[in-house]
């Protein structure tokens, strides 16, 4: 690898790489990574039509500039793209239904619809410019409620007579009142001048009739310069609900653009960095007969005096969090009205709290406290909004899920005995249950077999025994028609692209046969053998079972090298058994094993569906076990797989960039080289709302900083580094990366070379940044783990 000086680091800008010339596959890295281009654009969002007889999906079978509708037709078995009137009429599928499960709600192009969905009948409730949102029914179903602007409206069903029923206002009209002194000189005003007095009169007998006329008109909400979110109608038509927020003005980073259609550098604002003041959340209810607002009190929460564990490292640091309330979800509304859900999420993320809302006052009853040392989440948990959560048929009862055994499970609760029931348990973990149309069955998805296949269930309403409806290995995303008795399956495998596929529901009594509807991939693509990486575990120094993907060359192109990819985070796993998100790289680990290479793909330490201990395996240490499970499979790979010690790569891009950096700058003896991507080089300088959950914040929690992030550790690097990063990534910021540069130069290591991509953001977007960032890995392994120059 060649060696830059400080000042010498940015030729790399117009430097041109001949690293192609050595590479023995037969793929191209230039072919790869046009990415869709190549691969073939992939079918997505299915959707049935009401009837059942169609599905609707998005797809680009012509390359062309981007996807468009297309149609199945169930009967003749025959594709069409769909026209604009098509695609502009279509429902959206995201609808809300009444208690009968006659009619639905939806919202498209900003206005409201509602559908009968026994005739198919579809009326246009609004047709303005704003947008209207949010909508939902209520007046015992005879009516519709929605948002526009900031307020609330209701559209009668029979008459079509739309009412205000909100007016949140900043203004407050309201008489200020005066000092004792200016009160008498007005009191002495009136008495010396008639003309005051009778002018005082016809006026206050005018406010009289006005005041009158205001009782007919909603009453002013106030907001004091607040948001207003989650505006909602109870179903008796009786209370509003809605959300307050007092967001602070937390400093933003500017991101400078250079390559501009003006010619000049424009600026962007972008996120702030972690150890924001947190946001103040207060929930209010409106009782429309009565005129009154009074806000929802939760001073009976249990455990907002909680102080966290860590601050146990910090004995002479006072610890100040006066309010705990984060995020307040909700409500949900039973299908009589009669009970209403909140989800509440602490703002330091360790506790969640299910309460039930009395309108009528604003009290709440404690239902489930959730609460973690580290931080709440988990599938169908989540830290915002209200998780996957809804009202069982007997509306006595509500559904939720909760990682208590340390996997996200479903429970049910009776809200007056507060009795919670298990009705999925195991080492694994549900995803999307939604119950059926006949309201005695669950669907889910669901990997009890191993973390890495997702298949399809149905399973009874109290609980038992889950029927599998999938049978393929991979992943199984199904959708099902609007009378469950057929399935739109999106279904890939680890070398093969996600396709749509149509069958009949087994637990409706039909057979299962998944019949192709679309085939997308290219020529080029299918002229070369995919492989299937091995999906293997492997044991962790502290004897954890890890994941991964294991990918090795024909012993006579074995060259004894290897390369570890580390996946980005957020919440994912990539060692599963489908087409992965990561489907560039895993070409390129094709074109790495043609080459002898032998490449690891970890599920490290905080990877999704693995549960809970899993997940929060980084708390406090980024760059802890996250880190030794890379170190513990470049030694797995080195004991049985007969890799060179000496020969040992890693890659990777956002947390998988991060990963790159600790482990050549912590663990030098490991790894000879690598290539980080869009790296965050200190977590001080990432985004609030995930960095504090995992790390707390810079102020309260100095050490776990101190400890995971790189640019602390920088003094370590023994190997090759190459750096690679948007300059306008408005996720993680190029500054995170200039900073980590001129530590380097002031450490005087100069084993280290800087890419930049002047029009990329975090994800990259043009094929020629994806290959010139890609040939440069190439020749980085090439050249430090087998001297190929």
């Amino acid at each position: 690898m060649k060696k830059l000086s400080s000042v010498l680091f940015l030729m790399l800008f117009t430097f041109c790489l001949q690293a192609q010339d050595t590479n023995t596959s037969s793929l191209s890295i230039k072919q790869i990574m046009d990415g869709d281009d190549f691969v073939g654009h992939l079918p997505s969002r299915p959707q049935w039509s009401l009837d059942g007889n169609s599905i609707y999906f998005q797809w680009n079978p012509d390359n062309a500039w981007s996807d468009s509708l297309y149609v199945y037709d169930v009967k003749s078995k025959k594709i069409n793209k769909a026209g604009f009137e098509t695609d502009w009429n279509l429902p959206n599928d995201r609808m809300t239904t009444n208690a009968e499960g006659s009619k639905a709600l939806y919202e498209k192009h900003g206005d409201i619809f509602i559908t009968d969905l026994k005739t198919g009948k579809i009326t246009q409730v609004t047709n303005t410019t704003d947008r209207e949102r949010s909508a939902h029914f209520t007046n015992n179903y005879s009516a519709i409620a929605y948002v526009s602007g900031n307020d609330l409206y209701t559209w009668d069903i029979a008459s079509g007579r739309i009412s205000q029923l909100t007016n949140f206002t900043d203004r407050n009209k309201r008489a200020v009142k005066r000092s004792d002194k200016d009160e008498w000189l007005y009191q002495d005003q009136l008495e010396l001048f008639d003309v005051l007095k009778e002018r005082k009169a016809k006026r206050d007998a005018g406010d009289s009739l006005a005041y009158k006329d205001d009782l007919k008109r909603p009453l002013p909400l106030y907001t004091n310069g607040k948001s207003v979110y989650g505006q909602m109608v109870s179903p008796d038509g009786d209370y509003v609900t809605y959300l307050s927020v007092d967001r602070p003005d937390n400093k933003g980073t500017i991101v400078p653009h250079f390559v501009t259609e003006s010619g000049y550098t424009e600026d962007q604002n972008t996120r702030s960095k972690v150890g924001d003041k947190p946001a103040e959340y207060e929930m209010f209810v409106y009782d429309i007969k009565n005129r009154k607002s009074y806000p929802v009190k939760l001073d009976n929460l249990e455990g907002l005096d909680y102080i966290p564990e860590y601050t146990k490292d910090y004995p002479d640091k006072e610890y100040k969090n006066e309010n705990r309330i984060g995020n307040i979800g909700g409500p949900v509304w039973s299908s009589d009205g009669k009970y209403a859900l909140l989800n509440i999420i602490s703002n330091d993320w360790k506790d969640r709290w299910i309460v039930l809302l009395n309108p009528e006052d604003g009290t709440v009853t404690n239902l489930d406290h959730q609460h973690d040392t580290a931080w709440i989440a988990g599938p169908g948990i989540g830290g915002y909004g209200m998780g996957d959560m809804g009202w069982m048929p007997d509306d006595k009862s509500f559904w939720y899920i909760s990682e208590k055994t340390g996997y996200a499970h479903l429970y049910a609760m009776e809200v007056t005995s507060k009795k919670a029931v298990a009705l999925t348990s195991g080492d694994f973990e549900i995803y999307d249950p939604f119950i059926s149309k006949d309201k005695k069955y669950w669907y889910l998805t669901a990997n009890p077999d191993t973390p890495g296949i997702r298949h399809f269930y149905r399973m009874p309403l109290k609980g038992g025994k889950m029927m599998q409806l999938t049978t393929e290995a991979g992943n199984n995303a199904v959708t099902l028609s609007p009378d469950e008795k057929k399935m739109a399956i999106m279904y890939s495998f680890a070398n093969k692209p996600t396709e749509l596929y149509i069958s009949n529901n087994p637990a409706k009594g039909g057979k299962f046969e998944m019949t192709p509807v679309t085939q997308s991939t290219t020529k080029a693509f299918e002229a070369y053998d995919w492989r299937t990486p091995e999906f293997i575990t492997f044991k962790a120094d502290d004897g954890a079972s890890v994941h991964a993907r294991l990918y090795t060359p024909e012993a006579s192109k074995k060259n004894k090298a290897a390369v570890i990819f580390v996946h980005g985070a957020g919440y994912l796993q990539n060692a599963h058994q489908w087409w992965s998100s990561y489907f560039r790289e895993y070409m390129f680990h094709n074109i790495l094993v043609d080459n002898g290479y032998t490449v690891l793909d970890i599920d490290y330490r905080g990877s999704a569906g693995y549960g809970r201990d899993w997940r929060t395996g980084i708390y406090r240490h980024m760059g802890g076990k996250d880190l030794s499970d890379q170190v513990d499979g470049a030694e797995f790979l080195v004991s049985e797989h007969g890799v060179d010690a000496d020969k040992i790569g890693i890659y990777g891009g956002s947390y998988g960039g991060f990963i790159t950096l600790m482990a050549l700058f912590k663990n030098p003896e490991t790894f000879k080289a690598g290539g980080a991507i869009r790296s965050v080089g200190d977590w001080a300088a990432y985004n609030h709302g995930y960095t504090s959950r995992i790390l707390n914040t810079p102020v309260n929690d100095p050490i776990a900083y101190k400890q995971s992030s790189p640019i602390y550790f920088a003094n370590g690097l023994e190997g090759d580094l190459l750096i690679l990063h948007g300059m306008v990534d408005d996720n993680v910021h190029f500054q995170d990366m200039v900073r980590l540069s001129q530590k380097l130069i002031e450490l005087g290591k100069e084993n280290w070379e800087m890419a930049v991509y002047p029009v990329e953001r975090h994800g990259f977007v043009e094929p020629s940044s994806w290959t010139d960032e890609y040939k440069r890995i190439f020749k980085l392994f090439q050249s430090s783990l087998l001297g190929i120059e």
